[in-house]
C-alpha cells in the first residue's frame, strides 16, 4: 500500500476535502511532525483515506481555517483575540484541542561555556542590553541573536513568555522559517543563541538550564520549567464522534499517540486516572 502524506510549506493547504475520507491540516512547523506522524500511522491502518498536512506557520493555519482551506488548524499558541474575532463574525465556531506540552529551551553552540540563563538574562540577549557572551559567565565574543519568523507560534509564545508583549528584538537579529533551520543555523554559528520547540534539540545543539531548571518532560508537566507551553489542533466547531477529525485528533489520547508524541520528543497529555 501507497501511504500519500502531502507536506507543504509556506503555503496554505488544499480546498477542504468534506468526504469521510479525506482531512486537510495546515499550521505550526512545530505541531507539524506529530500531524504527519499521525497521519502515516492512521493512513497506515485505513487504506483509502487520504490525510494532507501543510506547515506554513501558526499564523496561516489560523488564515486557512477561518477561509475553509482545512480541516483542521495546527497551532503552537493559542488563537489571538483578532483571529477568534475574524472568526466568530464569519460564523465559525474554533474549538481548541491540546495534542500534546511543550517547552522552549533556550539553545547555543555546543561548545558554549555557559550553563544557564535567568529569564532576565534571556531578555536583555534578545533586547539588546546585552550583547557579549563575557556578561553572562561566557568567553569574551559577540553573541549572535537567531529568532524564529515574527508568523511563528513559537516565536508568539517566546515574546509572551520572555520577553514580553511591548519589547522590541534587537536590530541585528536573524530570523530563520523554521525550527529545523534555527538548530541549524546555532550548530554552526558559535556566539549564536535562539530558541526552538523541545521535539527539535539534539546533541548538536545545547539547551540551557533557565532559572536553574533544565527543559524536560517532568519540568514542562510539573511547570517548573518557565518557558512551556500547549500545542493545540483547532477545528470549526466540535467533530462529530464519528468524524475522520475527532477520530484523528483523538489518537493524541492513546496509547499509541502517546508514544508517537514522545519518540518526536514532546510532552504527551497524561492518561486520565
Amino acid at each position: 500500500m501507497r501511504v500519500s502524506l502531502i507536506v507543504a510549506g509556506l503555503v496554505a493547504g488544499c480546498a477542504v476535502a468534506q468526504a469521510q475520507n479525506k482531512l486537510v491540516l495546515d499550521g505550526s512547523t512545530t505541531v507539524g511532525p506529530i500531524a504527519k506522524a499521525f497521519a502515516e500511522s492512521y493512513m497506515r491502518q485505513n487504506p483509502g483515506v487520504n490525510i494532507t498536512v501543510s506547515e506554513s506557520g501558526s499564523g496561516n493555519g489560523a488564515k486557512a481555517l477561518l477561509n475553509g482551506t482545512c480541516d483542521i488548524a495546527n497551532l503552537s499558541r493559542d488563537l489571538k483575540d483578532t483571529e477568534k474575532k475574524a472568526m466568530e463574525e464569519k460564523g465559525l465556531k474554533p474549538v481548541a484541542h491540546v495534542v500534546a506540552y511543550d517547552a522552549l529551551p533556550v539553545i547555543v553552540h555546543p561548545s558554549n561555556k555557559v550553563k544557564g540563563l535567568t529569564i532576565e538574562q534571556i531578555r536583555g540577549i534578545f533586547t539588546g542590553t546585552i550583547k557579549n557572551w563575557k556578561e553572562v559567565g561566557g568567553v569574551d565574543q559577540a553573541i549572535v541573536v537567531i529568532s524564529r519568523d515574527t508568523n511563528s507560534g513559537t516565536f508568539e509564545s517566546f515574546k509572551e513568555l520572555v520577553l514580553g508583549k511591548d519589547a522590541k528584538i534587537i536590530d541585528s537579529a536573524e530570523y530563520t522559517g523554521s525550527n529545523g533551520a534555527v538548530r541549524q543555523r546555532v550548530q554552526m554559528t558559535k556566539g549564536a543563541i535562539s530558541y526552538a520547540g523541545l521535539g527539535f534539540v539534539d546533541k548538536t545543539v545545547k539547551a540551557l538550564e533557565i532559572n536553574g531548571v533544565a527543559p524536560r518532560a517532568e519540568t514542562v508537566l510539573n511547570k517548573t520549567y518557565p518557558i512551556s507551553r500547549s500545542l493545540f489542533m483547532f477545528t470549526n466547531g466540535e467533530p462529530a464522534a464519528d468524524s475522520l477529525a475527532a477520530k484523528f485528533i483523538g489518537l493524541s489520547l492513546t496509547d499509541k499517540g502517546r508514544e508517537i508524541i514522545e519518540e518526536i520528543g514532546f510532552v504527551p497529555v497524561p492518561a486520565k486516572k
